[in-house]
């Protein structure tokens, strides 16, 4: 298949495009810049941006399918992202209704309005899925949830859980997640909801030893009401226990996560190599 790619150059969507490539996919993938072209090995470029609609619409109209993995990380504000996100899914899926052609989706906090745009769409002749991912994907090139954690501990003194450290996390290796967003665009049935889950919840009281054995630092109890002035954004984030499952979606679609989880992937270094 044609597929076009948005997020082609992010940390996700780089591995999403030597997945689609290496099974034997055309990829078109969406940059801003002549730079970001050049990030785009073995992939064709289509500049663009989520604010042009009209290009998506060009992207999306040419392809044999499309992943949608593109969105403005701006927790400042973050509604506007949820926003410009709901814009583009409909201005893409308005040039795939009635083609049958497979629209992917990644799942994102409060994203419900742009889900159930899809999930409209999966009733108006579009194979809509929509992957949620595991809060950490982790692996080489990282900059979201463990390296903010391992930045905290250097700067703070300390690694830190909150209470006992029960609470579980779930996660799921970068490149698992390439293959899962591989297999959606080419077998997910219309509708689907896919859970890229590894590690189902490592206690987060784990993850705070491994950090403080590597920055050799002490390895620390916090309370809730500390959780905030410690971690800064991740505060709420970091106490929540939401173990997950990706069972169903392995059984669906034959997906079966085979690199190192979170623990393992931390022991190997180059999270700290900085």
């Amino acid at each position: 298949m044609r597929i076009f790619v948005t997020g082609a150059t992010g940390y996700i969507g780089t591995e999403v495009v030597r997945e689609l490539i290496e099974g034997g996919h055309q990829v078109v993938g969406l940059t801003r810049s002549d730079k970001g072209a050049a990030l785009l090995a073995g992939a064709e470029a289509h500049l663009g941006t989520l604010e042009d609609l009209d290009s998506l619409q060009r992207g999306a109209a040419a392809a044999d399918g499309v992943i949608h993995l593109a969105f403005r990380h701006d927790f400042s504000d973050f509604a506007g992202s949820l926003a410009m996100d709901l814009r583009a899914v409909e201005a893409m899926g308005a040039v795939l209704e009635g083609s049958g052609k497979p629209f992917v989706i990644t799942a994102h906090a409060n994203g419900i309005e742009s889900e159930n745009v899809v999930l409209g769409l999966a009733e108006r002749g579009v194979r809509t899925s929509i992957v949620s991912l595991a809060p950490s994907v982790h692996g080489e090139r990282d900059k979201g949830f463990v390296p903010h954690l391992i930045h905290t501990a250097r700067t703070k003194g300390f690694a830190a859980y909150i209470g006992d450290g029960a609470n579980r996390w779930p996660a799921v290796h970068r490149i698992d997640a390439a293959s899962l967003f591989r297999l959606a665009v080419e077998a997910a049935p219309a509708g689907s909801r896919l859970d890229g889950v590894g590690d189902e919840g490592i206690p987060f009281r784990d993850i705070a030893a491994v950090i403080g054995r590597h920055l050799n630092v002490p390895v620390r109890s916090i309370t809730r009401e500390e959780a905030a002035a410690h971690f800064g954004f991740l505060g709420m984030l970091a106490g929540l226990d939401f173990p997950r499952s990706s069972a169903e979606t392995q059984e669906l679609l034959g997906w079966k996560p085979v690199h190192p989880g979170l623990l393992e992937d931390l022991e190997q270094g180059h999270y700290f190599s900085k």
